[in-house]
């Protein structure tokens, strides 16, 4: 109980969020998105739009390269992007990279859309979890859906329509130098420096505004390069892109599945069922179908809850250290700044839960230590012990053990005042032997 007490004890330990340093004003503000657009990646470009703009950054720069992702995901990118207080620039690169899937969206949906020389962009045809087709009626659904959320982005940009709509329904790609011929974005450019070159002066839509971009040398250092403040993705938006990894997410659910499959079939192990508990909770989280605050605050809750068991259940601290776990990942995604305005340090996390998984250990050890020790109460306490014969045993007689006196029986004759060793115990009557001398 004071384990999970200690651990509660971290609510009462959230503090307001201290605003970091702000970058220097002329600075674009940049973030690289490189893999499967998921809910950290969502989470990730909102706060990086709200904090360039409190930061007073001219526009933000999503460096995109992606096979594609989850939809959901991808939408509330697409809504963040439109509705943004800043001009936001989308650049699929470097060479070799591309915008597939979902960053056919988050391209069109840019103030400024640019390629690199070798890149490519479409291929948005809306498939399963697993890659393949969705068939009937639903199938049909989605792809109508997707299709006309393409049209309606590059309408609401300016871009090409039609093509918006092919990558969609006929999953058609094509190359940077296309995409710019075809207006599916704006220009071609082999590096940042020559995006802000290209970008500048173009009159955008920013949140219903038309804004004059005035980059050029406000963006730009004594050496002539553009001058960047990158963002990092926070630990909890780390730890989500790994397991929000399609592979990895569906693993993370067969795991979950198998591992509470095991513990209904076989009640009382313990690991499977636990185990299998968080593994379920971040799969759900990682594939969209709960929010992660949702996802957090229940691995919060079993954390708390396994805690408490293992004070009551035999578990020898499997149970808890599967609550140490599943309360450190919750606390890790729940304590959101950018959207509950409180932090939970996170050398405070760490160190309250080092400080109870040594506990746990510590416990864990005197409760081994003391089921190897032997008994010293009842017919096993006895076994062992050492007395004095106060007459004769042949075979039968009086000894006393630990200042009783017992009626023994030997298999050797005992002569009264010798030491006695106590062999087993028979009712009332103890069996024992001659003890051997010190030292043998």
């Amino acid at each position: 109980m004071s384990s999970a007490a200690a651990l509660i004890a971290l609510f009462l330990a959230a503090a307001p969020v201290r605003a970091e340093t702000p970058a220097s004003p002329a600075a674009l503000a940049r973030i690289v998105v490189d893999g499967t657009i998921n809910p950290a990646v969502t989470s990730f470009v909102h706060e990086s739009i709200a904090r360039a703009h409190d930061e007073g950054a001219p526009a933000l720069v999503i460096q995109l390269d992606t096979p594609g992702g989850l939809l959901p995901s991808m939408q509330a990118i697409v809504k963040d992007i439109l509705a943004a207080p800043l001009p936001v620039i989308v650049y699929v690169a470097p060479s070799g990279a591309g915008a597939g899937s979902a960053g056919v969206f988050i391209t069109l949906a840019a103030h400024v859309a640019a390629m690199a020389p070798g890149t490519s962009i479409g291929a948005a045809h809306p498939v399963g979890g697993g890659g393949e087709d969705i068939k009937g009626t639903m199938g049909r659904k989605i792809v109508n859906f997707t299709a006309s959320f393409s049209e309606a982005i590059a309408h609401k940009r300016g871009r090409n329509v039609e093509w918006a709509a092919k990558a969609v329904r006929k999953s058609v790609s094509i190359t940077a130098e296309e995409a710019a011929r075809l207006n599916v974005v704006d220009f071609v450019a082999k590096d940042l420096d020559e995006v802000v070159a290209r970008a500048d002066g173009r009159t955008i839509d920013v949140a219903g505004e038309n804004l004059k971009l005035a980059l050029g040398k406000a963006v730009r250092g004594a050496d002539g390069h553009v001058r960047v403040h990158i963002y990092e993705m926070r630990l909890s938006q780390r730890v989500l892109n790994v397991i929000a990894d399609p592979r990895i997410a569906s693993l993370l659910m067969m795991a979950g599945l198998l591992g509470l499959y095991l513990e209904f079939t076989h009640p009382g192990l313990a690991f499977p069922g636990v185990a299998g508990a968080i593994c379920l909770l971040l799969a759900l989280a990682a594939l969209h179908v709960l929010p992660v605050n949702t996802s957090a605050l229940a691995l919060l809750l079993l954390g708390v809850a396994l805690l408490v068991a293992e004070a009551f259940l035999p578990t020898f601290g499997v149970v808890g250290a599967g609550g140490l776990v599943a309360f450190v990942l919750g606390a890790l995604f729940l304590f959101d700044a950018a959207e509950t305005g409180v932090v939970v340090p996170k050398s405070l996390v760490f160190g309250v839960s080092g400080a109870v998984a040594g506990i746990m250990l510590v416990v864990a050890t005197l409760v081994a230590r003391s089921q190897r020790a032997r008994a010293s109460q009842g017919a096993e306490g006895m076994v062992g012990a050492v007395g004095v014969a106060r007459g004769r045993l042949a075979p039968v007689g009086p000894v006393v053990v630990r200042g009783e006196y017992w009626t023994a029986e030997s298999d050797e004759i005992v002569d009264a005042g010798e030491r006695v060793e106590v062999t087993a115990m028979d009712g009332l009557r103890l069996r024992v032997r001659r003890a051997r001398p010190a030292g043998r």
